[in-house]
């Protein structure tokens, strides 16, 4: 039989980080919405490496846009046909190295514009007749192939070409096609069984969620994703219920490497945050009948209330998991806009959850759009099973081709393509070796 700490804990920190997330930079104040958290500095170190990463589909970026879903046997054919062509690159000796000395933008002129001209239109960025003039000045055309490039690559599609995108334009052409080559390994293993009518995808390294619909994307929605440290597992599940204004248990980890210290520092932490304590019998205990000088704490159940300050936000979407991973809201919605969204312990925070909910509810006898409105609005606590439940799959795909042709990269977060094998000149390729943005580089 499971222990007590078994069956209470045995749960993943995902929502922690967020607890206090929209406080860092406030103001101390004695109200909870200026306070500042000190539990923030433990949780919201992330590494800046991957900064500039995110999914393209979330900044408009129209040209890599499209309906087909990333798992579709339709993108079979398109990703064949991208290996054919980035071997034909190899063979042709690959691409230039763009000089990273300094930030290149539309108006400049630097001889390493050139380079990049070079580089664009080797991959079908940039005209061909752009990309062979020997011009060094960055002009309109110039930017928009560098915007192009970025929303290949989940890069802000911003025209600049920053440190993110240098390391993008600068992986050599030999792990690129060790990308595309697991990765369309990892698409016909799963398009092997017939997908279902209507299904939810997570794309881990991509931090994007694709609702789909007789072999249709109907929604997309930006995401935030595990750490490195604290990766998203790949889920093959169903949605079975909603969880409105959701309780959060704090998770065993948290309790002792930071709640016991805060508590120790500040007494009325936990009346803060509106967390309670429970013990075994589910009676509720007072925090001080607990020796915040030991690790008492460590055997009892820490619960956050619903309300606007509970790290799950508004919303919760169940499904059966051995990793006893979720989808959630979240009450600190500025998030969805940072560059980098790796940053939950392995749970998935979904941007603009009321469409997805709506969509997931459609069928549900009673779930009408003003009923579920309602749900958000009126603070109570409701479980909602879903009546046709929903296929749930998280995958994780880093190199995809759309069926226009499109080929799109994202980084190799949890590095599991093995690029790491790669050294100089791989390929034949006539670059040098693939800039440190793997997950190995990151402190999590």
């Amino acid at each position: 039989m499971a222990s007590f700490r078994d069956s209470f804990f045995a749960r993943p920190a995902c929502a922690f980080g967020v607890l206090a997330a929209a406080l860092i930079g406030l103001a101390a104040s004695t109200s909870l919405a200026a306070a500042q958290d000190p539990i923030d500095e433990v949780l919201q170190n992330g590494s800046a490496e991957w900064s500039d990463t995110f999914d393209a589909a979330s900044v408009g970026a129209a040209d890599v846009r499209t309906s087909i879903p990333t798992l579709s046997p339709e993108i079979l054919a398109p990703m064949q046909a991208a290996i054919a062509q980035y071997s034909q690159i190899a063979a042709r000796g690959g691409w230039p190295t763009v000089p990273a000395d300094k930030a290149l933008k539309i108006g400049m002129s630097d001889p390493a514009v050139v380079i990049l001209r070079q580089r664009l239109a080797i991959t079908g960025d940039l005209p061909p007749e752009a990309g062979a003039t020997q011009s060094n000045v960055f002009d309109s055309y110039v930017d928009a192939s560098v915007r192009r490039f970025q929303a290949r690559h989940g890069i802000q599609p911003d025209g600049v070409v920053g440190d993110s995108t240098f390391a993008a334009l600068n992986i050599p052409v030999g792990l690129r096609l060790t990308q595309l080559a697991n990765n369309l390994t990892r698409l016909k293993a799963f398009l092997s069984k017939p997908l279902p009518a209507r299904y939810i995808m997570v794309n881990i390294p991509a931090a994007s969620v694709e609702a789909v619909e007789n072999g249709v994307v109907v929604q997309r929605h930006t995401a935030v994703v595990g750490k490195p440290d604290r990766p998203s597992p790949i889920v093959n599940s169903k949605v079975s219920e909603i969880n409105f204004h959701p309780y959060w248990t704090v998770p065993a980890s948290i309790i002792k490497k930071d709640l016991i210290p805060l508590m120790q520092k500040d007494p009325t932490y936990l009346a803060t945050w509106k967390i309670r304590i429970f013990d075994k019998k589910g009676q509720e205990v007072q925090p001080e009948q607990i020796n915040w000088q030991t690790d008492d704490a460590t055997n009892y159940m820490f619960k956050q209330d619903p309300g606007d300050q509970n790290s799950l936000g508004i919303v919760k979407i169940n499904f059966a998991s051995p990793e006893g991973v979720y989808m959630h809201d979240t009450p600190h919605k500025g998030t969805f806009n940072d560059d980098y969204r790796f940053d939950s312990s392995g749970c998935v925070r979904v941007q603009n959850i009321r469409e997805l909910i709506q969509w997931i509810l459609r069928d549900t006898p009673g779930q009408t759009p003003d009923v579920i409105e309602h749900e958000f609005a009126d603070g109570q606590r409701m479980d909602v099973k879903v009546t046709d439940t929903v296929p749930l799959h998280w995958v994780y795909i880093t190199a995809w081709s759309t069926t226009d042709g499109i080929v799109n990269f994202r980084d190799d977060i949890y590095n599991l393509d093995g690029l790491e094998q790669y050294s100089d000149g791989a390929a034949g390729d006539a670059t040098v070796t693939a800039p440190a943005t793997t997950a190995a580089t990151t402190s999590g």
